[in-house]
């Protein structure tokens, strides 16, 4: 149950870098809360939660944050996650507290001792006290028990394992409800090491026709959406428009941030300890000896950098301006990658996998780019015209340099093996069709030590901004928004909804918006909203407090999908099913008739879903391990419709010990029971307490 412990000791404590840097919560004290509602974090099931208490969690968050990220920046939206990291855990320990008071679970110090002691001692020993091979170095261990100088320490590593002891024995008391059964366990023992052979006939969901065939009304779209209720259980939303005043540095602000690193050329060339001045002098602090390739830079710094004519060791390159920044870089070694990079153009061509009508217009004009691409116009000219990639279109399709793993797996396959120059595809990803300009490949790399300085906004461009958002929001109070951004020729932009500590699309999150939005009533202005990006004017367009999405023209469209794909599906499954009845029905009539050729493949396993020569298909590979051999299956589910198959053969390996597999399945099937139990239970547990937040 690793997992399970794992999982629970988040919950119970957090390690901080090593055992001596180990901090611990004081859960489970006395503590009665406040009077006043201004100085509780908020109640769960009537039980106060101080904020005081609150922030001692996000504090200790906080600094194991910045522990495992040295130099990381703390963004709204890192801050957002953090503080949402300490609510839960302070929670789930309120929680937990109050199940150990249901179930009357309590501990001896006896059984303290006794545990340190054990041959599986708890988690926080078994991780500071184990060697290379896992086994308790009980020397170290007793040494640091008897240290007069741990004994603070050992006072709170204690209530740690009073709390995992505590936990153990909550977890015991529900697993009791948990068995499994001797035809379970033959079943999955079965399916785990038996090998199928099968003959199939895949059918697609778009073979069920056009969309146009299956009518959704929209009495079916607030059935399914009635019906399906919980699935749009969602916190308190707003939305509103904007107009957004953004930060940008000036060329004056960039030409001044470049010459303070021209400035250090000398000093950097001729410093020996490249660490400590990368630490002092630069924005990322952690940049001494790198290494760097060209997928490591923007296409145009890629070129100043490793096109440099001084490009050798000890050589000083730049200040060279790379996506919002200046790097000035030392250079230990010029080398060569391991793994070759490349640069790629693509044109995007999106359309619903689930439509027939979409599939064949997308093959259409696929062929049309390749009929231009042939006849001789430039791929960057289709690319601005057909890609649906906005990023790369106006770069004329180019992502820049990349590795392999940057690319989803079917994108870098193309890639890679090609030849450049060359056009490849159509490829299918889950993103759309590509159709992929491979422009070069590269192993170059250096070993540096380099100074950033990020290019800001000076005091003067920020005083400037400010002054155009407030005379914008000045005149929208005296003449109304839509009119006053129409006068100024400003773009209104949507937020679309977002909650109280969730980030706002293509803004992300930032405390003023939220307390903006949250205290504000529709058709409201806001004051001027200053962010690390910029200036915000708002007006609050809708509020949603129901707890449920509202069934809006976007919600309305995810639905028409999931019901078209229901009709589709059902209207497969009875036509699959009419023509698989019948005297002297096969798969090759069937296959003929509807022209879909007949997948044969052997050596099929149930554990993983791989079907050799076809693909990866959980579903089919589920159904083909429980049909009954020689005979044509109903239809049975796929990744993507339906298929009638024949199961030709099931075997096992010989020399397998059925006995033995048994005995560790079974043990695996209820460990995987009892976790399952106990997450449900606290999942359960949460969902159906009284949970109110009051943070501001």
């Amino acid at each position: 149950m690793s997992n399970l412990r794992n999982k629970t000791h988040i919950i119970l404590y957090t390690l901080l870098g090593s055992f001596l840097a180990l901090i611990v919560f004081e859960w489970g004290m006395n503590f009665s809360g406040f009077s006043g509602k201004a100085n509780m974090a908020g109640k769960v099931n009537g039980k106060s939660i101080s904020f005081s208490q609150y922030d001692d969690v996000y504090k200790a968050v906080t600094d194991n944050f910045r522990r495992g990220n040295p130099g990381a920046e703390l963004t709204p939206e890192t801050e957002l996650g953090l503080h949402e990291q300490a609510w839960n855990t302070v929670v789930d320990q309120t929680l937990l507290e109050q199940q150990f008071e249901k179930f009357g679970i309590s501990l001896q110090d006896q059984e303290v001792v006794e545990a340190f002691d054990s041959p599986n001692p708890p988690m926080v020993i078994r991780q500071n006290f184990s060697d290379s091979t896992g086994i308790i170095d009980r020397k170290k261990l007793e040494s640091a028990r008897s240290d007069p100088r741990s004994k603070e320490l050992w006072l709170q590593l204690e209530k740690i394992v009073r709390q995992e002891l505590k936990v153990n024995k909550l977890i015991r008391s529900l697993q009791t409800l948990a068995h499994v059964t001797e035809p379970e366990i033959g079943e999955i023992v079965s399916r785990q090491f038996s090998h199928f052979s099968a003959s199939f006939i895949p059918v697609p969901l778009s073979f069920a026709g056009a969309d146009a065939q299956f009518a959704v009304k929209d009495d079916d779209i607030k059935k399914y959406f009635d019906g399906h209720k919980e699935l749009f259980r969602q916190v308190p939303t707003r939305k509103a428009d904007y107009v957004f005043f953004p930060l940008i540095p000036s060329s004056k602000d960039s030409l001044a941030v470049r010459t303070e690193l021209e400035t250090l050329r000398s000093d950097f060339s001729s410093s020996v300890n490249d660490n400590d001045f990368v630490q002092k002098q630069s924005d990322r602090p952690t940049g001494s000896n790198v290494t760097y390739t060209r997928a490591d830079f923007s296409p145009l710094a890629s070129t100043a950098i490793f096109n440099a004519a001084n490009l050798k060791t000890g050589a000083i390159v730049g200040p060279v301006a790379d996506r919002g920044e200046y790097r000035l870089l030392k250079v230990r070694q010029v080398t060569t990658s391991p793994q070759p990079i490349a640069r790629a153009s693509h044109i995007l061509l999106r359309f619903n996998p689930a439509s027939r009508d979409e599939i064949q217009k997308v093959r259409e004009l696929s062929m049309l780019i390749y009929k231009q691409i042939q006849a001789g116009v430039p791929f960057d000219v289709l690319a601005k015209k057909y890609s649906a990639d906005i990023a790369s279109a106006a770069n004329g399709g180019d992502v820049g340099w990349f590795s392999k793993d940057r690319m989803v797996p079917a994108f870098s396959a193309a890639v890679f093996s090609a030849r450049p120059g060359a056009v490849v595809g159509p490829v299918q990803t889950q993103f759309g069709l590509h159709i992929i300009k491979v422009t070069g490949f590269d192993q170059s790399a250096v070993v540096c030590s380099e100074i950033i300085r990020n290019i800001r906004p000076s005091s003067e461009t920020v005083d400037s901004e400010r002054r155009r958002a407030t005379a914008f929001q000045l005149n929208a109070k005296q003449n109304g928004f839509d009119k006053s951004a129409a006068s100024a020729k400003l773009r209104i932009d949507k937020t679309g909804e977002f909650g109280r500590r969730t980030p706002v699309t293509q803004i992300g999150y930032s405390d003023k918006i939220a307390t903006y939005a949250f205290k504000a009533g529709e058709g409201d202005l806001s004051d001027v909203l200053e962010t690390e990006k910029g200036f915000y004017v708002m007006r609050l367009t809708s509020k949603n407090d129901t707890g449920y999405r509202l069934l809006d023209q976007e919600l309305k469209g995810i639905v028409t999908t999931e019901l078209l794909r229901e009709k589709r599906a059902a209207f497969l499954e009875k036509k699959l099913s009419g023509m698989a009845k019948g005297p002297g029905v096969t798969l090759e009539k069937i296959a003929s008739n509807i022209g879909i050729k007949v997948v044969t493949a052997d050596s099929i396993w149930w554990r993983d879903g791989a079907i050799p020569g076809y693909g990866a298909d959980r579903a089919l590979a589920e159904a083909i391990s429980g049909l009954v051999p020689g005979k044509l299956s109903a239809p049975v589910k796929t990744n993507d419709g339906y298929a009638l198959v024949v199961l030709k053969q099931k075997s096992l390996p010989a020399g397998i010990n059925l006995k033995v597999e048994k005995a560790g399945i079974a043990q695996q099937l209820l460990r995987a029971k009892q976790e399952q139990l106990f997450g449900e239970y606290f999942a359960s547990l949460r969902k159906n307490s009284k949970i109110e937040d009051l943070r501001p």
